[in-house]
């Protein structure tokens, strides 16, 4: 797949989605060949997620839920601003979900765990030793 057919894809899965009945249709939709559309809206954000049509899709929707509560639960409210200006946080929430194409964890408490204790150590490998040799954390 080349880059400018890879471009066309986000427009496609949109005009999809969008017009469809949230209170009629069901949250999977047929794609292309041998693909479909996992989609959940909260707000006015849509959450997507292609799969293979032998793959689960409502493991897949209930990963997508999941994906939203510990992104509401580490942004403390999500919004929109911050999955745009902190997306590098929002893909790691999404790396200790799913890893590899696969749900690694389910328990939104130990993701939440685990994404603390990664800031806490990315905040020592850029911290500052004082003259007591401590490790301040910035």
């Amino acid at each position: 797949m080349d880059e400018a057919e890879k471009a066309q894809i986000p427009g496609e899965v949109f005009r999809v989605i969008a017009p469809r009945d949230q209170r009629s249709q069901s949250n999977f939709v047929e794609f292309r060949n041998d693909n479909k559309i996992v989609y959940r809206r909260y707000a006015g954000l849509y959450f997507c997620a292609c799969i293979d049509t032998h793959d689960n899709e409502l493991a897949c929707l209930e990963a997508i839920h999941l994906f939203v509560e510990v992104l509401d639960a580490y942004f403390s409210n999500v919004c929109e601003e911050d999955l745009v200006f902190q997306f590098y946080k929002v893909y790691a929430v999404l790396d200790e979900i799913i890893m590899a194409g696969e749900i690694t964890d389910t328990s939104a408490a130990h993701i939440l765990h685990r994404l603390e204790l990664c800031t806490c150590l990315g905040g020592v490998a850029r911290g500052s030793i004082d003259a007591s040799g401590s490790i301040g954390v910035v």
